[in-house]
């Protein structure tokens, strides 16, 4: 592998570029008319416009991203996290015109992209799958399959994510309504209307395990993260290790994902997601199940790389190139502990609504235990094109008080000005005593979030 292309935008664009920097590889970047200038196009050796605006002229443009990497003379594609990374026909095009793809095999995408094809896969591995249906295109047959687990049921477009095509039915009266509002989104968003049922579980935990694998049959845990603070089904803040998780639940959880990882012959990154069952006496009971597997890098890495010591992005880039992995399960150890805070340009006192602007002021946190992953800088426009991700702040400790203690710290010290940012959220959580003890949950946000601005941004610049 000599040169890359960055087939994304934002902070992963610059995260993987100063990977392969880092294994003298050659990275060339693509770009939007939005992003003429941004900081992943002045950071890669080349660059090449993509010319368009919108994410589906662009990114998201299967022949544009293949013919920008063929005339660029890279060897080599890598997906990051949305757009393309979970795109099968996009990984086989790659494969075709010669291009090593940084990510698993086509068919592994596709085998575990529909998420009804994952739970009967999850099944066949041996790992638990929550009681649900067969894809129905038709409320009727749905109804008739949730009679034999009972209400409430989750609704689930078979492409869904980031929250689209989802509802909850809390009783027949609601089926009709809820399945003919998923269906209809998951037709727009993602141009497949099939729905499939679970049941629903109230107060789930959401624990997902990071797995390597080689084309050598060798595939490793590197722990688990706890995502379960949540706003729309979209994480807002992950941690390691998960807080309150019996040792013997982690063991059992971490061992499901590598079985799973095992018998689709998985190769690369990948990270398999569970919900465990919750209540208030017991934040983390014995039960698990497997919820879906994200077949690319997560926005989350960065905290299993504080915790493992591991650079995952460039292990992607060395497991794509043919290398074995360089590490045996007994060789990966997990230390301290690590709270990612995803800072969004939104307006947390508005529902979490998205904003746009232009970054007029940033003073960011620095010292101990500190990492930021971003791609803003002063002067930077935020459009309505793309995620509104800015930055992801990551807060280390040696134990989880001393992390949670560094984060209200540096949180207070940390500004963007010129947008809303969920830098406000994250202040107010910080002096919520079930966060603090980790008896979280995936609903706990909108249970007790009042959408209040408890500690605002500051107005202007700090003097010096």
């Amino acid at each position: 592998m000599k040169r890359l292309l960055v087939a994304n935008r934002g902070e992963i664009a610059v995260r993987i570029i100063r990977a392969a920097r880092e294994l003298e590889i050659e990275t060339v970047a693509i770009y939007s008319d939005a992003d003429q200038g941004s900081l992943h196009t002045r950071l890669a050796d080349y660059r090449i416009a993509l010319n368009g605006r919108s994410a589906t002229e662009t990114y998201l443009n299967v022949d544009k991203v293949i013919t920008a990497a063929i005339q660029s003379g890279a060897d080599s594609i890598h997906p990051g996290y949305g757009f393309l990374s979970e795109n099968p026909y996009f990984a086989e095009a790659a494969k075709k015109n010669g291009l090593i793809f940084v990510g698993p095999r086509p068919e592994t995408i596709s085998l575990m992209g529909a998420k009804d094809q994952a739970r009967k896969t999850a099944s066949l591995a041996n790992v638990p799958v929550l009681p649900g249906t067969e894809v129905h295109s038709c409320q009727k047959a749905t109804q008739a399959a949730i009679n034999e687990f009972g209400y409430p049921v989750m609704l689930k477009a078979i492409y869904g994510g980031s929250g689209r095509g989802m509802r909850i039915a809390t009783d027949p009266s609601q089926l009709k309504e809820k399945f003919e509002e998923a269906s209809r989104e998951a037709l727009a968003a993602f141009g497949n209307g099939g729905i499939f049922v679970e049941k629903y579980l109230p107060n789930p935990r959401h624990i997902e395990v990071q797995i390597f694998g080689d084309a050598y049959g060798n595939v490793v845990h590197l722990f688990e993260r706890d995502c379960s603070l949540q706003r729309r089904h979209q994480k807002l803040v992950e941690e390691s290790p998960a807080p309150n998780l019996p040792a013997n639940l982690r063991d059992r959880i971490c061992k499901a994902a590598v079985e799973l990882g095992r018998h689709v012959n998985y190769i690369g990154a990948g990270t398999v997601e569970f919900l465990v069952e919750t209540d208030e006496e017991n934040s983390a009971r014995g039960n698990f199940y497997f919820l879906e597997m994200n077949t690319r890098i997560q926005v989350e890495h960065a905290v299993t790389e504080q915790t493992t010591s591991i650079d995952l992005v460039k292990l992607q880039l060395l497991i794509a190139d043919g290398k074995k992995l360089p590490y045996s399960q007994q060789e990966i150890s997990n230390r301290g502990h690590a709270i990612e805070f995803r800072v969004y340009a939104e307006n947390p006192s508005k529902n979490f609504s998205p904003t746009t602007g232009q970054i007029s002021y940033i003073s960011r946190p620095f010292g101990i235990g500190v990492r930021e992953d971003s791609w803003i800088e002063a002067g930077t426009a935020i459009t309505p094109y793309y995620d509104s991700l800015l930055s992801k702040l990551t807060i280390y400790g040696n134990t989880r008080s001393e992390a949670l203690a560094r984060a209200g710290s540096l949180l207070s010290e940390y500004r963007i000005e010129g947008v809303n940012t969920t830098l406000e959220f994250h202040r107010w959580l910080l002096k919520q005593t079930e966060f603090i003890q980790g008896q979280v949950h995936t609903n706990w946000t909108e249970k007790n979030y009042n959408n209040q601005t408890v500690y605002p941004d500051m107005v202007g610049p700090l003097n010096a």
